[in-house]
């Protein structure tokens, strides 16, 4: 077997592969000699069937599997050796006159070429880190909601406007029946509010549906009805009340402190807040850091310039699917993944140049850190050491959980890098400016 290539440009080549009757011939004797021992042809003892009749019938399709085997090991083998770098696969190209009943069988495939480029992250113009800030006003917030949630409940005989209710909601025409408790500092109807206050167990009001929470999800969990029923429900509901209890703030107290963060971490009023403005700026880093990989991301494609082998590209995506497309369908889909695509080498060229690699011990420590914090979320705030060993080797032994974590951590990486050598504008900010200015 003998492979060539042709330089089309710097983008696109021909690979061109001699395949000889001594290549294939031994292989496909083999196979055929195995079908006659095999075969059950009327007429013949098995075992007994001529090697013409064999070869007549199987023949052909044994010869075109051996060498379709034989162009892909040997394709592939030829492109790791060359070091050839190429997007998508190699595409054969169309030759209405070949014969299959030749001695030597000559082929061609099409080549896609990467480009080649340099990535500068020093970008023309420098992207915004946004540093989110706990202000005083949101912890204020935060240490009000944490009173509340463990807070006791006091019975009333009255509504009153921050109240909890408890009650049915009920309307016969939308099968709305329901048991639910409801919190007064959560509706959003005036007229509703209006109302319910005063209002006492066994009485049942009418409410509408329409804006009657401040947050959407909360009618559906309410009404107890799916969320794409409850979304525009514009119909009125009996409500009846069963009870009514106030919630009493939690103390700002040792116990409570403790049933947060476990005995003796926290021990005051101000700790407390310094621990929230610490947990709270540790989770708003997540979503800055999201948001400076995303505007580095699309920096990078904006300013790194290169070719691609579109018409190629194109015509791969075209025959490379389940089902084939039409031109127009292909250059379309190209027009969608083009983006991706570009990162995806720019990465991978950040990737090589900077060494970023993914070591199992590494990776293995990423896994128990996250881990943890998942622990966290649900109240186990200090797991063993065993403990998380033990679930990290569940996680690792699972391959789709690996590549998972593996992509995370690459990403850390890459995030990591990009604040060291990225040209950056640091931005310190309020959590809901953040939100107005990153995702206005």
């Amino acid at each position: 077997m003998n492979i060539t290539k042709e330089q089309i440009d710097d983008l696109n080549a021909v690979v061109k592969v001699a395949v000889s009757k001594e290549d294939y011939q031994d292989k496909v004797e083999k196979i055929l000699k195995d079908y006659r021992k095999q075969a059950n042809i009327p007429g013949f003892r098995k075992g007994q069937v001529p090697m013409g009749l064999i070869k007549k019938q199987y023949g052909k399709a044994v010869l075109v599997d051996e060498v379709n085997k034989l162009l892909q090991d040997n394709l592939n083998k030829y492109l790791t050796e060359e070091k050839l770098d190429v997007l998508g696969n190699p595409l054969p190209k169309q030759q209405d006159d070949f014969d299959w009943d030749k001695d030597n069988l000559d082929f061609e495939f099409e080549l896609g070429l990467a480009p080649s480029f340099d990535v500068n992250l020093k970008t023309k113009k420098a992207v915004t880190q946004y540093k989110i800030v706990a202000d005083k006003k949101m912890i204020k917030e935060q240490v009000e909601r944490i009173q509340k949630q463990y807070g006791k409940l006091v019975s009333k005989t009255e509504v009153g406007k921050t109240d909890e209710i408890t009650g049915f909601f009920t309307n016969e025409e939308e099968e709305i029946d329901h048991k639910a408790t409801i919190e007064m500092d959560k509706i959003k109807s005036k007229k509703a509010i209006d109302t319910l206050v005063g209002k006492k167990v066994g009485d049942s009001v009418t409410l509408s549906t329409k804006g009657l929470f401040k947050e959407d999800y909360l009618l559906s969990s309410a009404l107890g009805i799916a969320q794409d029923k409850a979304d525009g429900l514009k119909v009125n509901v009996t409500f009846t009340i069963e009870e009514i209890n106030e919630r009493e703030p939690a103390a700002l107290d040792q116990e409570l402190f403790d049933k947060l963060f476990g005995e003796g971490k926290v021990t005051s009023e101000k700790e407390l807040k310094d621990k929230i403005k610490e947990d709270s700026e540790k989770q708003f880093e997540q979503q800055s850091d999201q948001k400076l990989l995303n505007d580095i991301t699309e920096k990078l494609i904006d300013e790194t310039k290169f070719e691609l082998p579109s018409e190629f590209l194109r015509k791969w995506i075209q025959i490379s699917g389940e089902n084939p497309l039409t031109e127009d369908e292909a250059k379309e889909e190209f027009e969608k993944s083009e983006k991706g695509l570009r990162y995806q080498l720019i990465e991978g060229k950040i990737i090589q140049e900077n060494e970023l690699q993914v070591q199992f011990d590494e990776l293995k420590d990423f896994a128990k850190g996250f881990i943890k914090s998942q622990m966290a979320q649900y109240g186990h705030m200090d797991p063993k050491e065993e403990e998380l060993e033990s679930v990290a080797a569940r996680v690792m032994s699972n391959q789709d959980e690996v590549k998972r974590l593996s992509e995370q951590l690459m990403s850390q990486k890459l995030l990591d890098l990009y604040k060291e050598k990225a040209n950056l504008k640091v931005k310190e900010v309020s959590y809901d400016d953040f939100i107005k200015e990153a995702y206005s």
